[in-house]
């Protein structure tokens, strides 16, 4: 086996790996959307999440780690789409947003924060 043939088998070992990974991850970010959906009450549309940016970074204790974010849209009325996000580091939920409240905070200005 030459050099090159060392070399196609090892990016393909590697494309392998990331698509196995990126599996796994995406699994647990359609998990965490689909229980995040539950516990607020909204529907979960379309069971899937979508990959929306893919970039390295550490974590907590400074290894080097993928972090993923995908989005997906969910429903709190059943007749619209919102959307949301949940961000991975590795296979860990990192963050998740989902349904951005309105807070309105009393002032002397008689404004509304929006």
């Amino acid at each position: 086996m030459d050099l090159s043939e060392l070399l196609l088998l090892s990016l393909l070992a590697l494309a392998v790996w990331f698509w196995l990974d990126s599996l796994k991850a995406r699994e647990t970010g359609i998990e965490a959307a689909r229980q995040a959906c539950i516990d607020e009450g909204v529907l979960f549309l379309d069971e899937t999440v979508v990959g929306r940016a893919l970039r390295f970074a550490r974590d907590d204790e400074g290894h080097l780690r993928l972090r993923r974010v995908y989005a997906f849209e969910y429903s709190d009325t059943g007749d619209n789409r919102r959307s949301g996000s949940v961000t991975m580091l590795g296979h860990e939920v990192e963050l998740l947003h989902l349904r951005p409240k309105l807070y309105v905070v009393p002032s002397s200005h008689e404004h509304t924060l929006h």
